[in-house]
């Protein structure tokens, strides 16, 4: 317990208890005495009244519905003492292993004469790696995945099963998950009596310490490159297309579908099943809430939502005026509010 306060900063309301051991993590209804667990929410105060946990990160504010067995662990932020707490247990989940549990190159893999390994990259079975394609120390190649020509992929950077790279440079300590495919052709077609297809002779940018979820796309570019930037962290299944610019640090959550030329300008963040109508672009810092259409730019700092998206208090009004003509023999008033935002 002394370690977790040392580790965390948090205040141990009985300091005397600190010799009790700790072995792991849990959620409140399923912890044991040898559990941390954590708090932060009032929705879960029946499961801490109840819980065998052995100790908790919680406010000071839920401190009266605490069962007297249960160490009190002090923080306005537990969940963020949580996961530190959880990623010093184990550390091994913050980046994914061989699933060979191999430590250098499997037999069955494939790598051109002409491809350059630095040392310690593991490679999988059944990888193909395409002429001069350069892969740098630390780097894991899971299962099947195909690296192409002239593809560079920097160091203690993670490639998943089944991954497909095409016409990309990606920078150290990314994170590639199962199933994603980078660099194929973007959606570039000249609509006619015969469809033309555009040629596609871009790259994709991956910079350094980008993690990309499981089954997402991402085009190469038209003319110029489609590019990542440092730190981004995109979910599964998204679609990001050819000629995006993402900042430094955005977020894209799952089913994200990001057409031709958008640029997301850094810290912006999108939520699930947001689609981005071409060329749009999105400031930086700015939100869009889940399942929103967006049809035009949004400033940087702001918060939209809706469909066709639109800044949120007037979403927010919107809906309420619809909620208010649905309900029979309710008349709107005049000056419709939006709904308590807090």
């Amino acid at each position: 317990m002394a370690q977790i306060v040392s580790l965390t900063g948090v205040e141990a309301r009985d300091a005397e208890r600190l010799e009790h051991l700790i072995k792991d993590v849990a959620p409140l209804e399923l912890a044991g005495p040898a559990d941390l667990s954590f708090i932060e929410s009032s929705k879960y105060a029946d499961s801490l009244a109840k819980t065998h946990a052995g100790a908790c990160l919680m406010p000071e504010r839920f401190e009266g519905c605490v069962p007297e067995h249960l160490i009190v662990l002090r923080t306005s932020e537990p969940y963020r003492a949580f996961v530190a707490v959880h990623s010093a247990l184990y550390p091994q989940s913050l980046r994914p292993v061989s699933l060979f549990e191999g430590n250098d190159i499997a037999p069955g893999a494939t790598i051109h004469p002409t491809a350059r390994l630095e040392s310690d990259v593991i490679i999988d079975p059944g990888v193909v790696i395409g002429p001069r394609a350069e892969i740098g120390s630390g780097t894991i190649i899971a299962s099947n995945a195909v690296i192409g020509p002239d593809v560079s992929i920097g160091r203690d950077c993670v490639i998943g099963a089944g991954v497909s790279i095409m016409y990309a440079l990606i920078g150290d300590r990314v994170a590639i998950h199962p199933g994603c495919h980078i660099g194929q052709d973007g959606f570039g077609f000249i609509p006619g009596a015969k469809t033309v297809k555009v040629p596609q002779t871009g790259r994709v940018i991956i910079q350094h310490d980008v993690e990309i979820g499981a089954g997402t796309t991402i085009d190469r570019g038209g003319i110029r490159d489609t590019v990542i930037g440092e730190a981004s962290k995109i979910d599964n299944q998204c679609q990001i297309g050819h000629n995006v610019i993402l900042g430094r640090h955005c977020i894209v959550v799952a089913q994200c579908g990001l057409s031709g030329s958008v640029t997301l300008e850094d810290y912006a963040a999108l939520g699930g099943s947001v689609g981005l109508a071409p060329h749009v672009r999105i400031g930086r810092g700015a939100q869009v809430a889940a399942r929103s259409g967006v049809m035009s730019d949004v400033p940087a700092g702001q918060v939209w939502g809706g469909y066709p998206a639109r800044p949120r208090k007037q979403w927010m009004r919107q809906q309420a005026m619809l909620a208010r003509l649905a309900t029979p023999g309710t008349k709107p008033p005049d000056d419709a509010k939006a709904p308590d935002e807090s």
